[in-house]
């Protein structure tokens, strides 16, 4: 009887020791497992970019994916960072509120730096300058920014566009939001001209007869990456990454495929 005791205490302890072995070695994994996570939130993790694709060759869709300068460009700053790129497609004027907020880390939509923007949000170092241009109808006597005083004057709603548009004497801005809105009213006579980014404007006059592109630029402008005011660090390592882009001529590389030299 003493014996079948003594060896059932024996057992007992050797459950019990195999239990806390085990409870132990739990502990151990699921912290390592955290740490693990931990680790790789650090060093990856996503980028959310919030975009407007509606600026060709900037922004668009082809097919389910959004593509362009700005997006491939975003594609190789997430990889230079480590980072999975996901990009979130809002009405443009929603761009700087998205990044304010923090639901988007970045606003990369063809966006100028000006004084006003900089109020609310922090700019990278430019990746690309680039101009508002005027578009009219082929036949049209508009031959300057100058001829632009008492006009109709389409704009798409938020941009410098829309911006510089509100200094020109006596003109009647209407204001959509896509561009290419802009240009359907202008091929129907609702508008006389359309003020949007050069590159744009290309796109639109190939793609609609009877337009055509001002040769006077109406201002040059540098686009660059917003980034919310107290995130110092995202924006230190963007500006890293698009050195590092630049220097491998993987900036001009990209521009190149979107945009032919003539």
């Amino acid at each position: 009887m003493k014996k079948i005791i003594a060896m059932t205490l024996l057992s007992a302890m050797v459950l019990s020791m195999t239990a806390c072995g085990s409870k132990e070695v739990t502990e151990e994994a699921t912290t390592e497992a955290v740490a693990t996570e931990e680790a790789a939130t650090e060093e990856g993790g996503q980028l959310v970019m919030a975009t407007n694709a509606e600026f060709p060759p900037y922004e668009y869709r082809e097919g389910d994916q959004i593509v362009g300068i700005d997006a491939d460009i975003a594609a190789a700053i997430a990889e230079e960072l480590g980072m999975e790129l996901v990009i979130e497609d809002m009405q443009f004027d929603s761009i700087i509120a998205a990044v304010q907020s923090g639901k988007a880390d970045i606003g990369v939509a063809g966006m100028t730096v000006t004084e006003d923007r900089l109020v609310t949000v922090n700019f990278s170092d430019p990746y690309t300058q680039a101009a508002q241009v005027i578009i009219v109808k082929t036949d049209s006597e508009i031959a300057t920014p100058d001829a632009l005083a008492g006009k109709t004057i389409g704009v798409q709603l938020g941009t410098t566009g829309d911006l510089y548009a509100e200094d020109i004497e006596d003109a009647t801005i209407e204001r959509y939001n896509k561009g290419f809105e802009a240009v359907q009213a202008l091929t129907q006579g609702k508008v006389d001209a359309v003020i949007i980014d050069r590159e744009p404007a290309k796109v639109f006059v190939e793609q609609n007869e009877g337009l055509k592109v001002v040769d006077e630029e109406f201002t040059v402008e540098d686009y660059a990456i917003c980034i919310a005011k107290e995130n110092s660090e995202l924006l230190e390592k963007i500006n890293t990454a698009l050195a590092t882009l630049q220097e491998s001529g993987k900036l001009d590389e990209i521009k190149a495929k979107y945009i032919n030299a003539e």
